[in-house]
């Protein structure tokens, strides 16, 4: 494979020219110019552009770290990054993870040896202060509240939303609520904001079996409904953790002609919007957004931008974009 030195050997001008011409950058005469670009073209060689990305100490490249896009939290987070790329001279490279730590230390040794411009975690199975200590070599966002420690972070504040929701319940005098989660409380930044705020408003947490993890699709509320429907717990409402999720909890009550409780959606789905239910919208697109401008824009590698949730009523909503 024909490589830069063999240009410069070929055309008999140094290796810094030939750079010169090739990145179009440095001043090289018509002549010069002329004869070096003719035994390019009879070469026919193609500039590694990694390697000369790198050379420039950039490769306009931002990595985003995926643990899956089964939930509507990630795609609408993908859907805001990508529609601020699109505006930028930067390229997205997806780095899926199923919270495999030893992934997610691959990438950032990547970062560290300059693969990427900079890394947004939308969630991780790392702990933060191991994604801390590689601020040291490029930006890291995270879509978190990063608490007491030192990230840059564009999150969801949760809590008033949830407070909102809870409040709204126990106005209606709706205390038997279950929960549908994506991951274990203990392990979900969401799911502890979610506990909490119940707690604040209702002065305890619920039964370990009224609490329900690992659902993320349509077809997981529609299970999940199932195990409810089956352990008789005399439900009042169910918090899912997505429109999506509670129309397959529906769907499940309406299969077994059974009357369903209330259903609260969360990220204002299209699905929620059709069936009227009230939700809690997170803004995860504009969250996705800001992500990717925080983590190109270096002067502001140190921010932490919070965007409050709200919470919707049915007739609140307009049509989810």
């Amino acid at each position: 494979m024909t490589t830069i030195r063999d240009i410069a050997r070929l055309s008999g001008y140094s290796i810094t020219t030939v750079s010169r011409v090739l990145n179009q950058h440095g001043y090289v005469s018509q002549a010069t110019r002329t004869q070096i670009e003719q035994v390019i073209q009879e070469t026919n060689y193609v500039p590694n552009g990694v390697a000369r990305d790198l050379s420039m100490g950039k490769t306009h490249t931002i990595g985003v770290v995926l643990p899956h896009a089964s939930h509507p939290y990630f795609t609408q987070l993908i859907q805001g990054i990508m529609q601020a790329a699109f505006l930028s001279e930067y390229r997205i490279t997806l780095l899926p993870s199923e919270y495999n730590q030893k992934l997610e230390n691959k990438y950032l040794e990547q970062l560290r040896r300059k693969l990427f411009d900079g890394l947004i975690f939308t969630s991780h199975g790392l702990p933060l202060p191991r994604l801390a200590a590689y601020l040291a070599y490029d930006p890291i966002v995270i879509c978190e509240d990063p608490g007491e420690n030192n990230l840059p972070a564009v999150y969801s504040e949760r809590r008033n939303g949830y407070l909102a929701a809870f409040h709204w319940l126990k106005e209606q005098n709706l205390t038997r609520i279950a929960f549908l989660f994506s991951r274990p409380v203990a392990a979900s930044a969401t799911g502890k904001a979610t506990m909490q705020a119940f707690q604040a408003v209702y002065g305890r947490l619920p039964a370990a079996e009224w609490v329900i993890d690992d659902v993320v699709t349509f077809a997981d509320g529609f299970a999940a409904a199932g195990q409810l429907v089956a352990a008789d717990l005399d439900l009042q409402a169910i918090f899912t953790n997505g429109d999506d999720i509670a129309a397959g909890v529906r769907q499940c009550y309406q299969d077994q002609r059974l009357p369903e409780p209330l259903l609260v959606g969360q990220d204002n789905q299209l699905a929620g919007f059709l069936l009227k239910l009230p939700t809690i919208d997170h803004h995860f697109q504009e969250i996705g957004a800001q992500a990717f401008r925080l983590v190109t824009q270096t002067s502001e590698a140190r921010s932490k931008i919070a965007m409050p949730s709200e919470f919707l009523l049915g007739d609140q909503r307009s049509t989810p974009k």
